[in-house]
């Protein structure tokens, strides 16, 4: 239906790889999107954990996909990289920090490297380090990420010295939007926001319903949550969320002039208030209009963009 000289290479039906998504992309989403013939990923956010892994490797089964882990997290969680390349995945991704230490082990175990890169001296120190497969990843995509470039200025860019495969991340929501990718050289698609309320998605309900209200204005990028939250992000990667009563002042409660506490916030997280809680989104958003199966997106998706491009 739709391929590139990398998805072949991989056995993949399609050149897709859903992001590794903290509290999204668990095992069952990550499976689906194997099953549809694309390359799923499981990922480890602010929250990874080993116990967290271990479940949603469960989950995913006999799938074969990928792993996806926060550089800070992996510092933290000692023995959690050790538990990902034991498991064995396609590909292992770490994003989000400098260091890459971590390749030869991965690679030495015979699985891919990835990593995201927001510009070319980025993707210049990946491939120096022996990364395998470069996310060229814009500003428009949902969650951390840093603030660098646009995704089509990005990839333009990163294409022009890269050395190995390089997928495109960021607003990409369309078959209009994949076919530009690919057609501008791009291997294959990193698709994060269009895949998050899938059936097989983490996303508590309240937090998908907001997804679905969205339109393309409703995001924006913020440290506060993690300042917020104590969470050791570097400030050079804010998170792209939805809108709400935390990032924007002026849309409290009137009267409502005291900024929410931190215990709020993990009030509103635990209760699945996205009135305060973070939802992370991209500015392909307002293209998330229902419900429905991974498979359903991916095969229309794929389906528009052959189309396209033939």
């Amino acid at each position: 239906m739709l391929s590139t000289t990398w998805s072949r290479a991989l056995g993949l039906r399609v050149p897709v790889v859903n992001a590794p998504m903290g509290g999204a992309a668990g095992g069952r989403l990550a499976a689906a999107v194997t099953a549809a013939g694309g390359l799923g990923m499981i990922g480890m956010g602010s929250a990874g954990s080993v116990e967290a892994l271990r479940r949603e490797l469960t989950e995913a089964g006999d799938a074969t996909v990928g792993i996806g882990l926060v550089d800070w997290v992996r510092t933290r969680e000692t023995d959690l990289l050790e538990t990902a390349i034991t498991a064995r995945p396609r590909a292992l991704s770490v994003s989000f920090g400098t260091d890459f230490s971590w390749v030869p082990r991965v690679r030495d175990a015979g699985i891919f490297t990835v990593t995201q890169v927001y510009d070319v001296p980025g993707a210049h120190r990946a491939q120096d380090a022996g990364i395998d497969i470069l996310v060229a990843r814009g500003s428009e995509g949902g969650g951390h990420g840093a603030d660098r470039l646009a995704l089509m200025p990005l990839l333009d860019a990163v294409l022009e010295i890269a050395t190995v495969p390089v997928l495109a991340a960021g607003g990409l929501g369309s078959g209009r939007a994949l076919a530009a990718v690919l057609a501008a050289g791009a291997s294959g698609a990193w698709l994060g926001t269009c895949l998050a309320a899938a059936e097989e998605s983490l996303l508590p309900e309240n937090a998908r319903r907001a997804m679905l209200a969205a339109d393309s204005t409703s995001t924006v990028l913020t440290t506060a949550f993690d300042e917020a939250l104590d969470l050791p992000w570097p400030p050079i990667y804010p998170a792209r969320v939805l809108r709400n009563e935390f990032t924007d002042p002026w849309s409290r409660p009137e009267g409502d002039d005291v900024p929410p506490s931190a215990e709020k916030l993990r009030a509103a997280i635990d209760s699945d208030d996205p009135r305060l809680a973070p939802v992370d989104a991209g500015q392909g958003v307002g293209l998330v209009s229902h419900v429905e199966p991974v498979a359903n997106t991916i095969d229309r998706l794929c389906t528009d963009a052959a189309a396209l491009l033939a």
